[in-house]
């Protein structure tokens, strides 16, 4: 029961929307959080690899991180399904997570 629910609930995520006008509740709020959650953990990331003190690179990320924002929900919310605008909102946002966390526990070592 609980695998034939799942199977529809992805079966349902994967298809394409009917109208192309529209964008969608579901696709506007992964963009709005993922998008959000991708530039600040990616501007996170950067403050991490930049090779000057914390004090000295938070300008840089300041300065860009509405632009990433913006590209960041831009591009989850042009994807052509709600499966895949989850996603691109997921995936990246775990990948910046888990390398900011092997950065940070690394340096605390």
């Amino acid at each position: 029961m609980l695998k034939t629910k799942g199977m529809s609930l992805l079966k349902e995520l994967s298809q394409p929307e009917k109208s192309g006008k529209t964008i969608g509740l579901f696709r506007g709020i992964c963009a709005i959080i993922g998008g959000l959650c991708v530039a600040y953990l990616g501007m996170t990331l950067l403050i991490f690899l930049l090779p000057v003190t914390p004090g000295e690179s938070i300008i840089i990320p300041l300065l860009f991180n509405t632009f990433v924002w913006a590209v960041a929900a831009l591009w989850i919310v042009l994807a052509p399904t709600k499966l895949s605008a989850l996603l691109r909102s997921t995936v990246p946002t775990l990948s910046f997570a888990i390398v900011i966390a092997v950065l940070f526990f690394k340096e605390s070592v």
